[in-house]
């Protein structure tokens, strides 16, 4: 879902999905940029091949899709305001992932570098902690274990 958003800098571009398909971050990246912005900050969240000490065979999200898109939404609307940024964007992933796939994609742009990385720290933070969005990491050895889309 994409919408707008007006604050100093003119017109902040905000996009938040929930994907089941392979994430482009060269797609994602080229949404947000503008020319009114000279910070561009990407985060990719990939899943791991080892955690918690165990040989990850794969991850498995789910997602309650519209309060999760509803929810980045408000997030990304708070960092465009409080960092003034000229595009805020976020998709996750849901199904099943492998290791060195991209589970999370964020992107901010600002008019200077720090606040599009202070925004993006922002960002992937209160998603990961607020958005309806669950794990099931499967092991090698085939034992799983379920949990928030945040470890720390």
């Amino acid at each position: 879902m994409q919408t707008q958003l007006k604050n100093e800098i003119g017109e902040c571009e905000i996009f938040a999905e929930i994907s089941a398909v392979d994430l482009d971050p060269a797609r994602f990246l080229a949404r947000a940029r503008s020319p009114r912005c000279g910070g561009l900050v990407l985060f990719s969240g990939d899943v791991r091949e080892l955690n918690l000490g165990q040989s990850v065979s794969h991850l498995e999200y789910e997602a309650h899709e519209n309060l999760a898109v509803q929810t980045m939404q408000e997030i990304l609307g708070a960092a465009a305001e409080r960092w003034q940024l000229g595009a805020a964007g976020c998709v996750h992933r849901v199904g099943v992932l492998q290791p060195g796939e991209s589970a999370v994609l964020v992107v901010a742009a600002a008019a200077h570098r720090a606040a599009a990385y202070q925004a993006n720290e922002y960002i992937i933070h209160r998603v990961k902690h607020e958005a309806p969005i669950w794990k099931k990491e499967v092991y090698v050895d085939g034992s799983h274990r379920w949990g928030h889309n945040c470890d720390h």
